[in-house]
């Protein structure tokens, strides 16, 4: 596969984890489920999952509007390892902190897992 597709697929990869966690105040009832958390823990957890929003934004961006620089230079190579070690240590995080047994749980694994080796790709 072409070098530059495959991170512009990584690009879209990231950008639907942008849309995903603008979502998570409704899909996991945050409105709700934060009130029961002490103020300090509620903030953070919002000011987290809004700098993860800009993360994915800022990845899915470079993807797709500097896939050729990515892909052949030096500082390219760089941001695409650290990509590729962003996505690996939110997998193995998933294994250490996310330990519940469910279908959703499982999928979320094995997408997890394509972003790795997705991510992986772009560097050979």
């Amino acid at each position: 596969m072409d070098k530059i597709l495959l991170i512009k697929i990584c690009g879209v990869y990231d950008f639907a984890f942008f849309v995903f966690h603008i979502f998570f105040w409704k899909l996991f009832d945050w409105k709700n489920d934060l009130a029961k958390l002490k103020p300090g823990n509620r903030a953070i957890m919002q000011i987290l999952n809004l700098r993860l929003i800009y993360i994915f934004l800022l990845m899915s961006a470079v993807c797709f509007f500097f896939a050729g620089e990515l892909a052949s230079t030096s500082l390219g190579r760089f941001l695409l390892a650290g990509f590729f070690l962003f996505w690996l240590g939110r997998l193995i995080e998933q294994f250490i902190f996310l330990r519940i047994k469910s279908r959703m749980v499982t999928i979320l694994t094995f997408v997890f897992i394509a972003g790795v080796i997705m991510h992986f790709l772009t560097l050979i």
